[in-house]
Order: structure tokens, then sequence, then C-alpha cells
């Protein structure tokens, strides 16, 4: 379960790199960690078909009888039959940007943080996206809290690849880099767009933090 990630570029780079207009991009701050619960951009369609870049918060909200709702921030490749996903998986798939994202390894005391971002000779964290989904939020996010609506997001995970393995055992965020890629997980059907759910190579992809630090230190 990824539970932290960064998103480090601004607003005109995210825009740029995901293809997005400048009058469809709302303004938001780069931050060098994004817990759940907090309001991160997310690229996705419209209601005219055309690509919007908006702030959404991290999280599809589980309801609980007669305890607090819970955030759910990661949907996993092999609970796609849920019908708390099957929704959204058809019909409202998005891009997550990101720069870096984070696995705690609990197997040392204290448990360290260690960041993974993508590789590139030049930059020392390029923009990827996570392959997300979206919805909307109707009720409480508290237990007896007032009926809000928000709208919601959360990314997929799959097995993970030999590098994020090496820290988590279970599962590691769907990454997609390139144009195609993040177009057919976004624009096709849901039966064509499931060939990305994979693990991402892992000699495309380095260790570039590790430490007792829960935000990403370079920007």
């Amino acid at each position: 379960m990824c539970n932290l990630y960064s998103q480090t570029r601004a607003v005109e780079a995210v825009r740029r790199l995901f293809r997005v207009s400048s009058n469809r991009a709302a303004v938001f701050q780069p931050k060098d960690a994004i817990f759940p619960g907090h309001m991160a951009p997310v690229v996705r369609r419209a209601q005219d078909g055309e690509r919007e870049l908006v702030e959404l918060s991290w999280g599809f909200v589980l309801p609980q009888p007669a305890k607090a709702p819970r955030r759910v921030t990661n949907t996993r490749d092999d609970k796609m039959d849920s019908r708390f996903w099957r929704d959204s998986l058809e019909h409202r798939r998005c891009l997550v940007p990101a720069t870096s994202f984070c696995e705690p390894n609990g197997d040392v005391k204290p448990a360290t943080w260690n960041w993974f971002a993508i590789n590139d000779a030049t930059d020392l964290r390029p923009l990827f996206a996570f392959a997300g989904i979206w919805s909307v939020w109707n009720g409480a996010l508290k237990k007896d809290g007032p009926p809000v609506s928000l709208d919601v997001f959360s990314f997929m995970t799959t097995t993970p690849n030999a590098l994020v393995e090496t820290v988590n055992h279970e599962r590691m965020p769907v990454v997609l880099v390139g144009e195609e890629a993040q177009t057919l997980w976004m624009d096709r059907s849901f039966a064509e767009a499931k060939s990305v759910l994979k693990p991402y190579p892992p000699e495309n992809m380095r260790l570039v933090q590790m430490g007792y630090e829960k935000n990403d230190l370079c920007r």
C-alpha cells in the first residue's frame, strides 16, 4: 500500500506534460509530501470530453456502521470486481501526477521511509502518473459529522517489481510513463485499459532517498 507521495512540479509543467489547456488548469502548489485526505492534482475528462487539471481529495470514502468512514487510497488490481470500485473503473479513470512515491520499511525499528522515482539522465524527479480513478462522495467524513460533497480519487496498485519489493513485499503503485500508456488508461475501454496494470520495470526506476523524513527533500 502506498500512502505517501510527492508532486513537486509547478502547474505549468504538469499542464504541459499532460496536455491540459491553460484555461482548464486549477492553481495549486507543489507538495513534497501528500498524505491521505490531502488535496492533490488530478488529470481527468471534463463533461465536454476535454482534459482538465483539478485538485481532488486523496482517498475514496468507505462508510462503516457506527464508526467514522474510512479513507481508501489504493485500488488493488486483484480486487477490481468489488462494487466499491467498479463504476469508477469503467467510467471515471484519471491520471495522478507525481514525482516520487514512498514506501516505509517496517522490518527495521524505527521504520525508514524509502522514496522511489523514475530514471532520467537529466532530471532527478521527472514527472509521471499513477493510474487513478475518481468519484464523488456525498456524506459525512467523520462520525456524526455534517454531510459534504467531495470529489475524491484513488490510484491502482499491483504486485511490486524487484526494486520496490526490497521494501514492500506486497504492492506498488501502477506507474504510467509516456503518452501512449497514459492515454490508454484514460480513454480506452476498461477491457483495453487493464493492460497497463502491471509492475513498472525496475531498471527504469531508482531509490532516491532513504531515512526518517516523511517528505521528499529534492525538488
